[in-house]
């Protein structure tokens, strides 16, 4: 297999037969030209040019404008004579990758040629994989055609192009990473770094550091400095997943972050301007978290711009027949096995279950079946569902907590208002009844639209219903 394609452009006919001859050993395919003119139809053909800058008729500079010109990709190297270094230059402000000054010598001229090539491939290989990512993220690549992830979707689409803040709620499985990466790879960001931290993962201890970097010497075995996570996402995306578990200090320098876009590596007093776009996820109800005193309210609210809610697979049942057949298409190629179609009953079994894993156990389960099915279409005997945890029947865990067509929030309230009529209005009393803060009463009152200053000991009439 040839190491790639090079054309030669010297007119003087003994160098570039010389140079022809090195390279093929080295195993390039080579094309040479005498001539900037003859080298042009050549050119949309060569991985890499070598071109001299004096040449009869149109001279190197010229002939590399002239590629641009015609959006050839192909990489450069000019060769130049002693003295015309200026030349040379001016031909990588055009965009040259690298330059021959002569006489050079064949080992020279291996070494020169082997890099560029190499940086040459490495962009080709970015190139195919950003090209890759735009397909994976594409809409119609995030499989969904409820009316919840048609709305998801929309959202999407107009939030990407901007640099808003994006908090992702919904429970674990249900997709936060890829619509995180499909905003990233929508926006003008796409072609810088899209930086993921699990804020989970990393031990408290360790997670200033991680986030912000630290200095050489910062603490005990810091012998080199270091960038953080931030740092490394300059001008792209970070998605900061299980916002909820992030510890109170490191709150404080996220909320300044995204206000100021600054902040301190550990162990400096340097301050750095970063500009980053920050996307959140969390599984955790956010809100609870704010009234428990938990999480910080002023970063709730900067991270809560825009709030996109991901509903989990068993209200959107209708997603599922979709997911399933793409997960068996996608997998039966990766996986070499023979199924790629599923059969209505082994749908039925799927559309049945009720998901707590969410998509991700919906794609473990289709693997797991691909595997160990035998036939070319998957059977409803070939879909094995994991077992229910701690042996309780299905029914059991599908059975509802609350009175049919009871909603949580309707419970929640009648329970605050029999409490405050049983404790005549007194808000403490009626909390330490709740198991609650007076505080995080306070907070449910007025998410209620109740009177939430009304003083100690009034009576439970005004808030009756």
């Amino acid at each position: 297999m040839s190491a790639g394609r090079i054309l030669v452009v010297e007119d003087e006919d003994k160098l570039r037969r010389v140079v022809q001859l090195h390279l093929e050993s080295a195993g390039y395919e080579v094309d040479g030209a005498a001539t900037a003119e003859q080298a042009l139809p050549l050119a949309t053909l060569a991985d890499l040019i070598i071109t001299d800058l004096r040449l009869p008729g149109m001279d190197g500079l010229e002939f590399i404008k002239q590629l641009h010109n015609r959006g050839i990709s192909a990489a450069v190297i000019v060769m130049t004579a002693h003295g015309s270094v200026e030349a040379a230059v001016e031909a990588m402000k055009l965009g040259a990758a690298d330059f021959l000054q002569k006489p050079f010598s064949l080992d020279h001229l291996a070494t020169v040629v082997h890099k560029v090539m190499a940086v040459q491939s490495l962009r080709a290989e970015n190139e195919r994989m950003r090209e890759e990512l735009d397909h994976r993220y594409q809409f119609d690549s995030i499989v969904g055609r409820s009316s919840a992830m048609r709305e998801i979707f929309h959202t999407v689409e107009r939030v990407a192009p901007t640099r808003a803040t994006v908090l992702l709620a919904g429970e674990s499985g249900v997709g936060k990473d890829m619509i995180a990466r499909a905003i990233h790879q929508h926006s003008p960001r796409k072609t810088h770094p899209f930086v993921k931290i699990n804020c989970t993962a990393i031990p408290e201890n360790l997670m200033e550091s991680e986030l912000f970097g630290y200095e050489k010497g910062a603490f005990t075995g810091a012998n080199t400095s270091k960038p953080g996570k931030f740092e490394q996402a300059d001008q792209g995306t970070v998605f900061l997943d299980e916002i909820g578990d992030v510890p109170g200090n490191i709150q404080v320098k996220l909320l300044r972050v995204l206000q100021e876009r600054q902040f301190e590596r550990l162990g400096s007093n340097l301050t750095r301007n970063v500009d980053v776009r920050v996307i959140a996820a969390t599984n955790v109800d956010l809100r609870a978290a704010l009234e428990q005193g938990r999480f910080r309210e002023d970063l709730y609210y900067r991270l809560n711009v825009v709030p996109i809610n991901i509903p989990p697979l068993r209200e959107r049942k209708e997603d599922i027949p979709f997911l399933a057949k793409h997960f068996v298409q996608k997998l039966s190629k990766e996986l070499g096995t023979p199924a790629r179609e599923i059969a209505p009953a082994a749908m039925e079994r799927l559309l049945a279950h009720s998901w707590p894993g969410n998509v991700r156990e919906l794609e473990n389960t289709i693997e797991r079946s691909l595997v160990l099915a035998s036939g070319d279409v998957l059977q409803a005997a070939d879909i094995r569902i994991e077992a229910p945890r701690n042996n309780i029947p299905m029914q059991a865990q599908q059975a509802p907590l609350l009175p049919e067509g009871e909603t949580l929030e309707h419970w929640e309230q009648m329970m605050i208002r029999e409490a405050l009529r049983r404790a005549n209005g007194n808000k403490s009393q009626a909390a330490r009844m709740l198991g609650l803060t007076r505080n995080a009463l306070r907070y449910r009152l007025s998410q209620m639209g109740m009177d939430s200053g009304a003083e100690e000991g009034e009576g439970a009439a005004s808030v009756s219903s």
